[in-house]
């Protein structure tokens, strides 16, 4: 399956694990890493030194390429970098933010650089910073998602249409199928979050992984659109938001409620009533958890299975 990207970052599948919050632990990259994927460690909910311990206990677990996802929001972000650069990370991708900001610099020390976008007009930014390719994120992604509320299935031809770089489809996308469906409309890999939310070596708690499964069309909602847009699963905390949006908040006021920490204490430390519980649309399509080996190899097979399907006339 040899493309832009798998050339590029020198992997077997044009498939890359999403470095998520409170998910994508040194278990997990390695674990995609070795079933021929690109595995990413995300370091939106490490501090330094834990990045640090990650990164070390990755390269012990893998041979194989892996990299770090960074949101430049990171109040300690300079660090972060430090620590990539001195531990021999060659590839990072990076979102939430400007990518003029550290795109050169990384690139200067020999790193490949990815951006998150969510528009046309923020991949055009990410090409001209110098990126070596860019992550169209839909409308239906979990987590923190772009105002624009463009869904994959038109943001990625919209978007091929006018780049140049190599371009990897996100949002939406869980089964060989979607995966075919995002490349035949331009993408040359996909970006995979939720799936890999529900698998074994993923870091997030067993009681949140149950959930996703659980999970059904229409259970995740976008809101907090005042602050930074998130789509998360509604529970007892969702439901609060509602009530408050009812009284026109202030965003002090959304702030408020918000707290701190709240996405670690559903993610991570398994409050389904009170935490953020942050997921895809595509949740639906999930129903079961299980290694991100196998999520890989089914992936691949289902999209064997559909190419040889899309070959077929409808009509």
């Amino acid at each position: 399956m040899a493309n832009r990207i798998t050339k590029l970052f020198n992997i077997k599948y044009p498939i890359i694990q999403a470095g998520m919050i409170w998910a994508s632990g040194w278990r997990l990259a390695s674990a995609a890493s070795n079933a021929g994927a690109l595995g990413l460690i995300g370091a939106g909910s490490m501090y330094p030194e834990v990045l640090r311990e990650h990164i070390q206990k990755c390269k012990k677990a893998t041979d194989k390429p892996f990299g770090v996802n960074v949101p430049m929001l990171y109040p300690n972000i300079e660090d972060i970098m430090d620590i990539i650069v001195e531990e021999g990370v060659k590839i990072v991708f990076t979102s939430a933010g400007n990518p003029k900001t550290w795109t050169s610099w990384l690139k200067e020390r020999g790193i490949t650089v990815v951006h998150v976008v969510s528009s046309v007009k923020f991949a055009l930014k990410a090409q001209e910073a110098g990126v070596d390719a860019v992550v169209a994120e839909g409308f239906e992604a979990g987590g923190h998602n772009g105002r624009e509320e463009t869904t994959t299935l038109t943001l990625i031809p919209m978007v091929k249409e006018q780049l140049n770089i190599p371009l990897i489809a996100a949002g939406g996308i869980a089964t060989g199928s979607t995966m075919l469906a995002v490349m035949i409309l331009g993408a040359d890999a996909v970006q995979v979050g939720s799936r890999f939310v529900a698998s074994i070596e993923a870091s997030s708690h067993q009681a949140f992984k149950n959930v996703v499964v659980e999970t059904k069309e229409g259970d995740t909602q976008l809101t907090l659109k005042e602050l930074a847009p998130v789509r998360l699963i509604k529970n007892k905390f969702f439901n609060e938001l509602q009530e408050l949006y009812k009284k026109s908040p202030t965003v002090d006021e959304l702030k408020a409620l918000l707290g701190r920490a709240r996405a670690k204490r559903g993610m991570f430390e398994g409050d389904l009533e009170d935490g953020e519980l942050e997921i895809g649309q595509i949740a639906g399509l999930i129903h079961d958890i299980k290694p991100a080996e196998q999520i890989i190899n089914d992936m691949i097979a289902e999209f064997s299975e559909a190419q040889k399907k899309a070959n077929h006339p409808f009509y």
